[in-house]
């Protein structure tokens, strides 16, 4: 007799999205063919199915589409914020009605659970356009400019022009959001390079500023490979150049845009320390653990793949750690139920791959639940690394997929000195009932956004980046707006 707990699929119907045979390049408020005639495929990384073939930009698209961006900036910066306000207005609701159909796409063209797109990016990505869409009128008010006795004066912020944009896959709309919103408020107009593995999103995008009614030029998405971002960020007539992805790429930028009067934020790698001590709740820290490295298959920057947890406990939690793991659903990512998707790309299963056989050959000691991984698509099983010292590779790299590096700590002190101990400085977790120790803790931590008793949680008003190799500048929040702005 079936069990009244027995495992019950329930599949979000893939009918809600449209997926077209192929898609173009959108410049200048038109879809239209690369140049030279390219095109690449993108795949599904549940099932490697080809979803789409999308036309591949180089060098005279990008051309043509920062002409067609320098083209719209003087109506578009001309506007009063009130008049741009209404625009990201209009994007943010059209984002909420078509959320359903965007989180569908999401999953199928990055591979994260639907749960995840449906529940945390969508929201997100509308929230970001709303937010930004308040700010519009009220830059004049944002405090930038140079402070004085009365406060500050002299602002008059005024917008940069062209944004040049290269984005992620692991975030694909998210990222477009956190780009695009603060650009279009602060009177700049913008070039966006997608990644090549997550295309579809940013195109479903360029519809809605269709949809929306946005003046031509002012957005425009330019699918493709490192040389069309490449050719973005080098482009003389691109005024800011925003970036989110490896720590390598960004140094590249970095040499790239060095003597030129281009402002930069770098939105970089990381290696999240999750701080564990005696006296949290461990059922509550089980949870933020599990959030805080196998959300989206821990394909995230400011993932806490460094567990620090205190001597005393450690048994105790990483019982309770590994009992919640068994529990974890793995599978089709369109499932309702499913916890942990596909890893998104061959490329990148390969990275993780390589990394964790590394560390089992320093010494480290790997395991994962029971999981069975389906036969096609690009899978990784959950998994923990105990007996793992601040030398081994595992605890260094950034594994950038579902891998957890457990180490202990006896004192407050010994915590900070082993979370700083890292190239990166993007995010923390803190786990404790103390506030005192907290706020203590947090202070002494380098890190651009430290989490207490909760973590990967996200907001449009909060600023988000990091130090060291983990970047500069701040993305979201007021913070974000400067950016974009001559102040």
């Amino acid at each position: 007799m079936a069990s009244a707990f027995d495992y019950a699929p329930a599949p979000e119907s893939r009918s809600v999205v449209d997926i077209a045979p192929s898609y173009g390049l959108f410049i200048d408020g038109e879809f239209t063919e690369a140049a030279d005639g390219k095109v690449f495929k993108t795949v599904s990384p549940s099932t490697e199915e080809v979803l789409s073939e999308i036309a591949q930009a180089g060098e005279a698209d990008v051309d043509r589409a920062v002409r067609a961006a320098r083209g719209a900036f003087e109506k578009w910066s001309a506007l009063p914020g009130s008049e741009r306000a209404k625009y990201l207005f209009r994007i943010a609701r059209i984002i909420q009605e078509r959320s359903r159909e965007l989180a569908v796409l999401e999953t199928l063209d990055n591979g994260k659970p639907i749960r995840e797109t449906r529940d945390a990016d969508l929201p997100l990505v509308a929230a970001h356009f709303f937010y930004y869409a308040g700010w519009a009128d009220k830059l004049d008010h944002a405090g930038f400019g140079r402070r004085t006795t009365h406060g500050h004066s002299g602002a008059n912020p005024k917008p940069l022009g062209v944004a040049g944009q290269v984005i992620p896959w692991n975030f694909p709309l998210l990222m477009l959001a956190w780009k695009i919103a603060p650009a279009l408020a602060t009177g700049n107009t913008v070039v966006l390079k997608p990644a090549e593995t997550t295309p579809l999103s940013a195109l479903f995008f360029a519809d809605i500023c269709r949809q929306a009614g946005l003046p031509k030029g002012v957005v425009n998405i330019l699918p493709g490979y490192g040389d069309a971002g490449a050719a973005l960020v080098a482009h003389p007539d691109v005024n800011k150049v925003a970036f989110t992805g490896s720590t390598a790429v960004g140094k590249e930028i970095a040499r790239t845009v060095a003597g030129t009067r281009k402002k930069v934020t770098l939105e970089l790698g990381g290696k999240g320390a999750n701080i564990v001590f005696d006296d949290a709740p461990i059922d509550q820290a089980v949870e933020g653990i599990v959030t805080g490295i196998f959300f989206n298959q821990g394909q995230v920057c400011c993932a806490g793949s460094r567990l620090l947890v205190q001597e005393s406990i450690q048994d105790e939690l990483l019982d309770s750690l590994k009992r919640r793991l068994s529990t974890l659903r793995l599978g089709d990512p369109l499932d309702k139920n499913t916890d942990i998707g596909a890893i998104n790309s061959a490329e990148q299963l390969a990275r993780i791959t390589s990394l964790v056989e590394q560390g089992e050959a320093e010494g480290a000691e790997r395991w994962s639940p029971s999981c069975e991984l389906p036969s096609s698509g690009y899978w990784f099983a959950p998994t923990l690394f105990t007996n793992v010292t601040q030398a081994h590779t595992v605890a260094r790299d950034e594994i950038f997929g579902p891998v957890l590096s457990v180490l202990t700590f006896r004192t407050p002190e010994e915590a900070v000195a082993k979370a700083n101990n890292t190239q990166y400085g993007l995010s923390a977790g803190i786990w404790t009932e103390k506030g005192s120790r907290i706020l203590a803790v947090a202070s002494k931590l380098r890190a651009g956004v430290v989490w207490s008793n909760t973590f990967n949680k996200f907001d449009p008003t909060s600023p988000f980046g990091g130090y060291k190799e983990s970047g500069f500048g701040r993305e979201g929040g007021r913070h974000g707006l400067e950016a974009y702005l001559d102040v």
